[in-house]
């Protein structure tokens, strides 16, 4: 199998995907029409990206049928033209998680103590102890989350120790109001921390936003969480609050929060921009960083070298995976529910052309197969196909497939 990777890649990565037998082209600087003739000239079957964009340009350009993105979203890569054409995407969930949510605690901590402010100072040769003394310090103060993913549960673990309440918005609970249940702790791997923290369901990100000391953003970027943190939600902060965003630029309304920042004198923390660069270096300028009460750092959440050799490990074991059994970890783009609305159970003996004889006379009346399996019993002697199709099989369709073939035994039709 052949495995080509268009962006920076760990080297443990490379030699754990050369160990399980793959072929790796590694092109970290493939991007755009370059990318586009790599795909094809490679005729690679698995595409490896990190940042770099995946274009239905590229899904046309060779034989892909895996794009694996070495992270945790998947924003960049063309997922609805993936599917179109059957490419399985896939992403490495959470191995970034406590990386990001190191950061945000770092950006909390800077904000609170002015530690860049600090450190300005004493570089040019100044020391103001008495301004710098003046900070409010975290414990007792309420965090709000928007999110209860991995990386929301790693800001919640760390939040426990640093003394903090936590207020929590996601669309999980929406409209609801009350603190969260052992139960869902336990579900969401927090029962512990729930024991040292009091977590309390917020109904809205607005109700988050008003009762919060830090606000920070956890979600996932789509189409239902673009903008979300708006105009409505920014302006329900307090006087003097801590903004913070590791997740995504898109999120957030950057316009009104220039203004919360200007009016309110929020303390923002922001590791994403709306106008980054598209290199690793560049030029840049946003009017939120020029602020004195904001602090930016280059979107480096999950750069650490602990997260990205996890990350590496996962993308090892998702292609590995593929390469082996056919089976895709992670994936992304898989139907949660196909348009089928009945499931033809045909029990048969395990022989040649049984399931070609069941096939060609659904072809042949005109239903879709949307997803079958065959179950082998003990010995190989018979089985049972799940057959699942977009239509209802006729009476005299189920006759003419059990009275044709000798090794059709019984077939049952189930509506789903």
């Amino acid at each position: 199998m052949k495995v080509l990777i268009a962006d920076p890649f760990e080297q443990s990565g490379l030699e754990g995907l050369r160990a399980a037998g793959c072929e790796v082209v590694y092109d970290p600087d493939a991007k755009d029409d370059r990318l586009i003739e790599a795909v094809r000239s490679t005729g690679a079957e698995v595409l490896v990206v990190r940042s770099t964009k995946v274009t239905s340009a590229m899904l046309d350009a060779g034989r892909l049928a895996l794009i694996v993105r070495a992270g945790a979203g998947y924003n960049t890569i063309d997922v609805a033209g993936a599917s179109k054409r059957g490419i399985y995407v896939s992403n490495c969930p959470g191995k970034n998680a406590i990386a990001v949510a190191e950061l945000t605690f770092g950006l909390i901590l800077a904000l609170d103590r002015r530690i860049p402010d600090n450190v300005a100072e004493l570089r040019a040769g100044k020391w103001n102890k008495k301004d710098f003394s003046k900070a409010r310090g975290l414990r007792g103060q309420t965090i709000g989350v928007l999110g209860i993913g991995r990386i929301a549960q790693e800001v919640i673990r760390r939040a426990a120790a640093f003394g903090l309440d936590v207020v929590v918005w996601s669309r999980r609970f929406d409209g609801e109001e009350r603190p969260m249940r052992e139960a869902e702790a336990r579900a969401f791997d927090l029962e512990a921390e729930a024991r040292l923290v009091r977590i309390e369901l917020a109904p809205t990100p607005r109700a988050v936003a008003t009762r919060a000391d830090i606000l920070s953003v956890h979600l996932a970027f789509g189409p239902e969480t673009k903008g979300l943190v708006g105009r409505e939600v920014l302006a329900g902060l307090k006087p003097g609050a801590t903004f913070i965003n590791t997740a995504r630029a898109e999120i957030v309304d950057h316009a009104a929060l220039l203004e919360v920042a200007r009016e309110k004198r929020v303390r923002v923390g922001l590791d994403v921009f709306n106008a980054e660069p598209a290199t690793a270096t560049g030029e840049f300028n946003d009017a939120l960083v020029s602020l004195p009460n904001v602090y930016g750092t280059h979107h480096i959440g999950a750069s650490t070298d602990q997260a990205q050799e996890a990350i590496a490990a996962e993308t090892v074991r998702i292609v590995t995976s593929f390469k082996h059994t056919g089976k895709v970890p992670n994936v992304v783009n898989l139907a949660s529910r196909t348009p089928a609305t009945h499931m033809l159970v045909v029990r048969h003996r395990d022989r040649p052309g049984v399931l070609a004889h069941v096939f060609d006379n659904l072809r042949e009346a005109n239903l879709n197969v949307q997803e079958t399996e065959n179950i082998v019993f003990e010995g190989a002697e018979a089985a049972v196909a799940r057959i699942n199709l977009d239509g209802a099989p006729a009476s005299a369709l189920c006759d003419k497939i059990k009275s044709g073939h000798a090794d059709v035994l019984d077939l049952q039709v189930v509506k789903l």
